[in-house]
């Protein structure tokens, strides 16, 4: 509400807002809220006094994306320099949408689309404001099967949380740290990494390279296909235990399984279904390595250090 508003300008405080539409009839059928279209004041308030804001839009196919995003991102453009950052992220969809509105997924064809509307008001923003301002996340190039745009294209990685620019900065830096590895310091290894759809062609070419270049590295690559929540779900940050053990139960695993610490529930040792890392490691007689998203990280789990 309103003093709330307040209360964040007086403190003057940075925010994120999820903002989806600058168009208040669709803000209010997006978010099923009569006062949604309303609260886009509240971005010229923040505007107004000075407020740091970073955006994402989560796009649905022929809901908001288009004329709609293009009139999106005009009106965003036109905050600056107030504005620091839009992530464009698709929306993503668990299989348990009984009686939800019947929204659909990206495909090829509509993820190029947005790719090419977000990079023409990258090269816009970049001749006006010195920035690209809005930044389309990794999902889109995956699903136009579009190479990842090179690091300059993600400035300071302002919206690396959203997903924006994580495949590039996890390839480059295991790119650097295989580089910069000596012979003497790769010894035997044998390990495994369960991942999600979304990654696993890239992960897969990271272990190539290493494999390529010293044989005594040894890493099975596993896609985990989401059963608990649907196998549109792609990411590995939503993977669950038990879909660990279902798909991994009698595969060969080396000593040790590498997993993402995102599907790890913060600050605790469960998965999203409440299963344990030891409950995993029991099941499936192994022992479990939490790597972060960080090429470094993944590079010396798989060499062993």
């Amino acid at each position: 509400n309103q003093k709330d508003i307040d209360r964040i300008i007086q403190m003057k405080l940075s925010i994120n807002v999820s903002v989806h539409t600058t168009n208040p009839e669709l803000r209010c059928k997006m978010m099923n809220n009569r006062f949604a279209g309303e609260k886009l004041d509240y971005l010229r308030q923040f505007a107004e006094a000075g407020i740091a804001m970073n955006c994402q839009i989560v796009l649905c196919p022929d809901i908001n994306d288009g004329a709609e995003l293009e009139r999106t991102l005009t009106d965003l453009g036109n905050l600056m320099p107030n504005i620091q950052s839009v992530a464009v992220v698709p929306v993503g969809m668990t299989k348990f949408r009984d009686g939800l509105y019947p929204l659909t997924l990206f495909d090829k064809s509509s993820a190029e689309k947005a790719i090419d509307l977000i990079e023409s008001f990258q090269k816009k923003f970049l001749e006006k404001y010195g920035t690209r301002l809005v930044f389309a996340a990794d999902e889109f190039y995956i699903t136009a099967e579009r190479p990842i745009p090179a690091e300059e294209n993600y400035e300071e990685y302002s919206q690396y949380e959203n997903g924006v620019g994580m495949m590039r900065s996890l390839i480059d830096e295991f790119d650097s740290a295989l580089n910069m590895a000596e012979d003497d310091e790769i010894k035997p290894c044998s390990t495994s990494i369960a991942t999600g759809a979304l990654s696993y062609n890239f992960i897969c070419k990271l272990i190539e390279k290493a494999e390529k270049k010293w044989h005594n590295i040894k890493c099975k690559v596993y896609k985990i296909r989401n059963d608990f929540f649907g196998e549109s779900i792609t990411v590995s940050g939503l993977i669950t235990g038990q879909d660990l053990i279902a798909q991994l139960k009698g595969k060969p695993l080396g000593d040790t399984l590498l997993l993402s610490s995102s599907m790890i529930k913060k600050d605790s040792d469960l998965f999203l279904d409440d299963y344990t890392i030891s409950d995993v490691e029991k099941a499936l007689n192994i022992k479990i390595r939490l790597v972060g998203s960080d090429g470094f990280e993944l590079f010396d789990a798989v060499t062993g250090n």
